[in-house]
């Protein structure tokens, strides 16, 4: 499983909420689950972005 907050203490290069959805999406080629445990707080994190990081890992 897959977890928000793991990739984002994994990967402390991601500055952007763009960036985060790339690694996401990289990421779910290796994971099956993912779960949302933390809110992202980049400057640019849009109001649907939990729906959008669904998105990019699936």
């Amino acid at each position: 499983m897959l977890y928000l907050s793991e990739v984002l203490m994994q990967h402390p290069d991601v500055e952007s909420f763009e960036q985060l959805v790339e690694t996401v999406r990289e990421r779910s080629k290796s994971e099956m689950f993912f779960r949302i445990d933390v809110k992202p707080q980049f400057a640019d994190t849009p109001e649907n972005w939990e729906d959008r990081l669904e998105a990019a890992f699936t």
